[in-house]
C-alpha cells in the first residue's frame, strides 16, 4: 500500500477497535476480530473494503487448506464485523464459508477411570481441583476461578461467574463435590478463596 491508502486503514483499523470495545467484546474476541482484519489487509496488500467477492473467496479457500476451521470461522466473523460497523456495508459473503458440521459424542470416563486420575496426583488442591471441574462439568478456567462465595452449599448449587459469553450459569454441586470442597479449604481456611495458590 501507499503512504495514503497505508494511513486511511489506520484509521479503519482504529474504528474496528473502538467499534469493538464500544460493544462490550472481550480482550479474546477483540483480538481475533483485529487479526482477521490485519491478515487480510496483509494478504492483499490493501484495504478490505477495496478486496471483491472473488478475491475474498479466493482469500477464505487458502485459508481453508492452511488453517482450522476454528480460525477461518474466527476470520469470517471479525471480516462480517468489519463490515457492518465499521465500513456500514450489508455483509454479503457470510456464508462464503461454512465450515462441516461434525457431531462427536464426547469421551465418558468411567468411575474406575476418574478415581485412577485423581488418586494418580499427589497434592490433595489438584485431586480437589479434577474431582469439581469433572463432577461439576466446568472448563478449566472456570474452575480455577471460583471463589468461597460461590458456592452455595443450601441450595446444593455453585455460581458460575463470567462463563463462556461472559454469562453466568448455576450448576448443581454434587455431594462429593461439597465434602472434597470443604476437606480442602480446612487445609487453609481463606475466607474468599477456594485455592490457597490463587
Amino acid at each position: 500500500m501507499n503512504k495514503k491508502d497505508q494511513q486511511r486503514f489506520k484509521s479503519l483499523y482504529k474504528q474496528h477497535l473502538n467499534a469493538l470495545k464500544r460493544q462490550g467484546k472481550s480482550e479474546r474476541t477483540i483480538d481475533s476480530y483485529s487479526r482477521a482484519v490485519r491478515r487480510i489487509t496483509l494478504h492483499f496488500d490493501r484495504c478490505p473494503d477495496q478486496i471483491t467477492r472473488k478475491q475474498m473467496e479466493n482469500y477464505f479457500s487458502s485459508l481453508v487448506e492452511s488453517h482450522s476451521w476454528s480460525t477461518v470461522k474466527v476470520d469470517r466473523n471479525g471480516l462480517q464485523f468489519f463490515y457492518k460497523h465499521v465500513l456500514k456495508q450489508q455483509w454479503e459473503w457470510v456464508n462464503i464459508v461454512k465450515p462441516p458440521i461434525t457431531k462427536k459424542l464426547p469421551d465418558i470416563l468411567n468411575h474406575r477411570e476418574i478415581s485412577k486420575i485423581i488418586n494418580g496426583t499427589r497434592e490433595l488442591r489438584y485431586q480437589t481441583y479434577i474431582l469439581i471441574v469433572y463432577g461439576l462439568g466446568l472448563r478449566l478456567g472456570e474452575g480455577l476461578n471460583l471463589k468461597v462465595g460461590d458456592i452455595d452449599a443450601d441450595k446444593m448449587r455453585v455460581h458460575i461467574r463470567l462463563a463462556k459469553g461472559r454469562k453466568d450459569r448455576f450448576v448443581i454441586l454434587p455431594k462429593t463435590a461439597l465434602f472434597a470442597l470443604r476437606a480442602y479449604w480446612q487445609t487453609h481456611r481463606n475466607p474468599d478463596l477456594l485455592d490457597r495458590a490463587n
